[in-house]
């Protein structure tokens, strides 16, 4: 028998949400046939079976958090058993030997209690001083998981509303975000009364954003707390906000493509958000963001900047305002 244990997704991931099991006990599957989605950092992925085999056990259920290297599948690999019927005539049995005497050896002393834990947790754990013998596993076979070791070290429990899923990704980036970025924020106003009003004012802001990252290649580059490194492509996340959550899929070299191309990229990203089957490549490497939360409401906002980039560009909503036009009000 082997056990099948959540591999390395990439991005240096340290766990995984089980979406849905596309098995189950006793079904038998072949190489690389879907076992099980999972979500991690907002992308749903699907794990293969890395072999043919018989299902004997599944470690998790839809909802647990897997750490990366904990058991997920235990897969019956040996050659199934012979059970074909025999054809002719039979020798007689012959009358069953008793059984030997078995000999119960003493039982050994008892051992201290080995801890389900995966390595980052333990390391994890040690950075925090917390003793992992004295955490309650919350994870399939009660295993540890860095929630348990950070509610240990906080001295908190309470687990009646744990974040999941892509909720749960945003919290960890707005996390980095304010330990890391230093905000400062610039509001205006912007007049597009010119703008032809059945054109698409996402594509207009894209095209703006492409000519101000030209005119000022700043906004365009990637810090990681010591070094600038200029973009030579603009790479624009696009906020897209759904029930589950924010997603931030990237239009990849905006500046090269013309309004119809940036229709046709931008309506392809939404679609696979909104149907969750985005490739997590997809919602990496990001130059600059564009956030047009004023479909949602609001003239203003201090938002959020995704490290390494340095800038976003938020759009509030659209509204008729009282300006004055060769020193006279108009609307």
């Amino acid at each position: 028998m082997t056990t099948f244990n959540l591999p390395d997704l990439g991005e240096g991931l340290m766990e995984a949400e089980v979406v849905t099991w596309h098995v189950s006990a006793g079904d038998h599957v072949i190489t690389d046939q879907p076992l099980v989605s999972v979500e991690t950092d907002k992308a749903v992925v699907e794990i293969p079976s890395p072999h043919s085999g018989t299902i004997v056990k599944l470690h998790a259920t839809a909802g647990d958090l897997v750490e990366t290297g904990a058991p997920l599948v235990d897969i019956e690999t040996g050659a199934a058993k012979d059970a074909g019927a025999v054809v002719g005539d039979l020798p007689a049995a012959e009358p069953e030997a008793p059984p030997p005497k078995v000999t119960v050896p003493p039982a050994p002393a008892a051992a201290s209690p080995r801890v389900n834990a995966a390595p980052a947790v333990r390391r994890l754990a040690k950075e925090l001083g917390v003793d992992l013998a004295s955490v309650s596993g919350s994870g399939p076979a009660g295993a540890i998981l860095t929630t348990d070791v950070q509610d240990a070290a906080n001295g908190s429990r309470s687990r009646g509303d744990v974040l999941r899923g892509v909720r749960r990704a945003m919290a960890k980036a707005m996390t980095v975000s304010g330990s890391t970025v230093v905000p400062a924020t610039l509001t205006d106003q912007a007049d597009i009364g010119a703008w032809d009003g059945e054109e698409n004012p996402t594509l207009r802001l894209i095209r703006a954003i492409c000519t101000a990252c030209a005119a000022e290649p700043a906004l365009n580059v990637g810090f990681d707390g010591e070094r600038l490194k200029l973009n030579a492509e603009v790479d624009l996340a696009i906020a897209v906000d759904t029930p589950d959550g924010l997603f931030a899929p990237v239009l990849r070299q905006a500046g090269n493509l013309s309004p119809a191309q940036l229709a046709t990229k931008l309506a392809e990203l939404k679609s696979a958000v909104r149907s969750r089957s985005i490739a997590p490549a997809a919602l990496k490497g990001g130059t600059i963001t564009l956030s047009n939360f004023g479909v949602i409401g609001g003239v203003h906002a201090v938002l959020v900047v995704s490290p390494p980039q340095v800038a976003i560009l938020g759009a509030g909503r659209i509204h008729d305002a009282v300006l004055a036009i060769d020193n006279a009000p108009e609307v």
